[in-house]
């Protein structure tokens, strides 16, 4: 599904990712994990073509799209959500659904059953300013409406970031859902997350995976992940 090979990413004279390597399959579900400033948005970021990679190579089902605009990326099946929770706040939860629906040409009905199949009380919402609703809320919408179209690839940065507990537990229901819809690579420093959903993860430590983890028994060794973050 993706494929990374050596990539080097820099801001000016700064280099942040250092040769990165990695790979997602097909059906998996991907988690990246570090300490701030690891560089992980970064990658993300180069994935969806925000920045450019000055060497190496990113591949989507065997294409490269290193150059692509992210919205070329988004038309061919990649998603981005980022970790500010940016919704159109003066329009409401089915008008942000409505724009992505309009780019992706899926009727709107289809977009609302979508998300609302998955988070079904997002319905009492549709009518709501998105601006008004919670951050978990916000959350649930911006994945909603990534998945607008049928994306292959989901790409979340910091999903739970800030969100209360029993909100996290809702995500957590939510991704499990999707992960038998589409392949994803997320962000998350929440380690209960990461050894529930995880199919793979990688350590990002200044700017290199200096691990990956494929061993459900190492990921569920909560103790050996908190030394990464």
């Amino acid at each position: 599904m993706l494929k990374i090979d050596n990539i080097n990413v820099s801001y000016g004279h700064a280099k942040v990712l250092h040769d990165v390597s990695l790979e997602i399959r097909h059906g998996e579900m991907g988690f990246i994990i570090g300490r701030n400033g690891a560089g992980k948005t970064t990658l993300l970021k180069s994935i969806i073509g925000l920045l450019t990679p000055w060497s190496g190579s990113i591949l989507f089902q065997g294409q490269a799209v290193v150059g692509l605009s992210p919205e070329r990326l988004s038309l061919a099946g990649i998603r981005y959500v980022g970790q500010e929770k940016k919704v159109f706040a003066s329009l409401t939860v089915r008008e942000n659904l409505e724009i992505a629906a309009y780019a992706c040409q899926e009727p709107v009905e289809k977009a609302i059953d979508r998300i609302t199949g998955f988070y079904p009380k997002m319905k009492k919402f549709l009518d709501t300013k998105a601006g008004l609703l919670s951050g978990g809320q916000r959350q649930i919408l911006l994945v909603g409406r990534a998945l607008v179209g049928t994306p292959k690839l989901l790409l979340i940065d910091e999903p739970t970031q800030g969100l209360a507990a029993i909100v996290i537990e809702d995500i957590n229901d939510i991704m499990s859902d999707l992960k038998q819809q589409v392949s994803a690579l997320i962000v998350e420093q929440n380690l209960a997350m990461v050894n529930r959903l995880a199919d793979r993860v990688f350590v990002l430590k200044e700017g290199k995976i200096v691990s990956e983890i494929d061993d459900k028994s190492m990921m569920s060794d909560t103790r050996k992940l908190e030394e990464y973050v």
